[in-house]
């Protein structure tokens, strides 16, 4: 007898749908206009300031405002931005990646750390475009694989900002369409992770095959569209732990084939240039235990009354207040071991943190992952949805069935 996924079957894993329906014209790239929309803001709030540069050293950041990604390694790369040009440093392996680079107006190398002086360079860069003080996202190159090179402020006046951080908080439409395609891909990943899981099948081969198979399925569907963002592996990953690993927040894949009454964790996700979203399903090998349905269905409760309780002007800590006032009323705060969620886009976790201790407010623009969850000794228990802020109030971007039929594997 065919194994089934609840009550959806086999039929809803995208399996026999052509790949061009999968595209259905969706965004998979960040239009020009928002890097000049950026690179306009920070020269404003630069003109309000009397410093002659703002520089970043900070890879998401350089992304955000120019489109160059790179690997942060021991290498810095130094973006600086004045009022009238946009000049970028980098060591000699980059130079071919971003010298056609339509919103840098010059690109300064050297050749390798640490006989490169990449500081050094970046101060003489610096120099040449008559600066003598900056606003800088850090005092120099983060201290990432060895690094250990000079402050910025030998040479230059530095003071630093976040205003790339603060600009990233709030989404614009744009990027929130990005997000919304990464789930579409996570969603058929994650179909493809239920459909190959069985009594027997181990949790590694399971997320490797369907990580491939949906990787696949959106390079075959973009194809020249496809931004390129990976080296080697695919831009798709679906997951997950199981057995007594669920009851710990970040669990470990163990090396143990699945069995009959195993509670899994999952987690989904794709790359549609550089944006992400974020999406984990509670599901059950076989027929879930009363004790599995009791608190599968508590915290299937707390995350919809925390997107209930989410909106424009909303503050954060009054959503991660909502759930635990819930989990008390139900005597379970023993099992909690986090807060609500978090803000997300180009990195997984970003500001603001749905958490009681602060004292922002959500935003339309705002995209947050709800995922309150609840761990025994056993098993965890944990839904995470993908959630915008809208001017109305939220827009679930994540869809994968929530309810526990949709979720038990059986034979």
């Amino acid at each position: 007898m065919p194994k089934s996924v609840g009550s959806h079957g086999r039929t809803g894993c995208g399996l026999f749908i052509p790949v061009w329906a999968l595209r259905a014209g969706m965004p998979t790239t960040l239009p020009a206009g928002e890097y000049r929309d950026r690179l306009a803001a920070v020269r404003d709030r630069l003109a309000e300031t009397d410093a002659d540069a703002a520089v970043w050293f900070g890879a998401t950041s350089i992304e955000y405002l120019t489109g160059f990604h790179h690997i942060q390694t021991e290498r810095p790369v130094c973006l600086a931005v004045t009022a009238d040009r946009v000049e970028l440093t980098v060591p000699r392996l980059e130079v071919e990646r971003v010298a056609d680079n339509p919103r840098v107006d010059a690109v300064h190398d050297y050749f390798d750390y640490p006989g490169g002086d990449p500081i050094q360079t970046v101060a003489g860069v610096l120099s040449e475009m008559d600066v003598e003080s900056v606003l800088a996202d850090a005092d120099g190159a983060p201290g990432v694989m060895g690094y250990d090179g000079p402050a910025l402020s030998e040479f230059v006046d530095v003071e630093t900002q976040a205003w790339v951080d603060e600009m990233r908080e709030a989404k614009s439409d744009a990027e929130v369409a990005l997000i919304r395609e990464s789930a579409r891909w996570a969603n058929l990943a994650h179909r493809y992770l239920a459909d190959h899981t069985e009594p027997g099948a181990h949790p590694v081969t399971v997320s490797q095959r369907a990580s491939m198979e949906g990787s696949r399925a959106m390079l075959d569907a973009l194809g020249g569209e496809y931004a390129v963002r990976t080296r080697g592996d695919g831009p798709v990953h679906a997951g997950y732990i199981s057995g007594e690993e669920t009851a710990l927040p970040h669990g470990h894949t163990p090396n143990e084939r699945l069995s009959v009454g195993d509670v899994l964790i999952t987690g989904a996700t794709a790359n549609v240039d550089g944006y992400y979203s974020e999406l984990e399903r509670t599901m059950f090998v076989g027929e879930a235990s009363d004790e599995d349905e009791h608190y599968f269905e508590l915290m299937c409760e707390a995350q919809q009354l925390a997107i209930d309780a989410m909106g424009p002007g909303v503050p954060v800590s009054h959503v991660d207040q909502v759930v635990w006032d819930y989990f008390d009323e139900q005597g379970v705060t023993d099992l909690a071991r986090h807060h609500v969620g978090h803000n997300i886009g180009m990195e997984g976790h970003e500001p603001p943190y749905i958490d009681r201790g602060n004292d922002a407010e959500m935003e339309v623009g705002h995209v947050y992952t709800i995922e309150p969850g609840l761990y025994t000794d056993t098993a965890g228990y944990r839904h995470s949805d993908t959630v915008a802020v809208t001017e109305d109030g939220t827009d679930v971007l994540t869809y994968f069935p929530r309810d526990l039929e949709s979720n038990v594997i059986r034979e």
